[in-house]
């Protein structure tokens, strides 16, 4: 099964509540792979770009302000229907919708701090990934479990 690239960014909110591990522990446990990670303070340029299709949305002002009003941890992350895998993890975008077993049905409640953000789709990923990570940034390895995790 090929494998896809997607964006992950643990929100500020997840950044100052000190939930960065246990996101990541929780992508890496079902097989995800982190390629590229970093910590960022996000622009409102970067902001901007990445938030380009609510622009027009009463509540994009507020989203800007929010998404730059602390540092993001951005991941490149790669896998078998990454994206999807991704979201599935993740929950719906309302904790107060999201089911148990998610990351936010088990740590966030408010849809204003709902901690993660995952690419929607491929096309979104492969629009938002450089805008955190240059091509040099992203790596590619082989991880010794691989085939206790994904059936060749």
């Amino acid at each position: 099964m090929p494998s896809e690239r997607t964006l992950v960014l643990v929100k500020p909110d997840g950044v100052q509540r000190g939930l960065v591990g246990p996101i990541i522990t929780r992508l890496e446990q079902t097989g995800l792979k982190i390629i590229g990670l970093k910590i960022v303070n996000m622009t409102s340029e970067m902001a901007a770009e990445h938030y380009a299709e609510h622009s027009e949305r009463p509540f994009y002002a507020g989203l800007v302000d929010f998404i730059t009003s602390g540092p993001v941890v951005a991941m490149a992350v790669s896998g078998p229907n990454a994206v999807a895998h991704t979201r599935r993890l993740m929950g719906v975008t309302n904790p107060q919708d999201a089911t148990p077993g998610t990351i936010r049905g088990d740590f966030a409640t408010d849809i204003g701090r709902n901690l993660i953000h995952g690419s929607a789709e491929v096309q979104d990923a492969e629009r938002e990934l450089p805008i955190f990570f240059d091509e040099s940034e992203i790596i590619s390895y082989h991880r010794a479990n691989g085939p206790w995790i994904i059936e060749a």
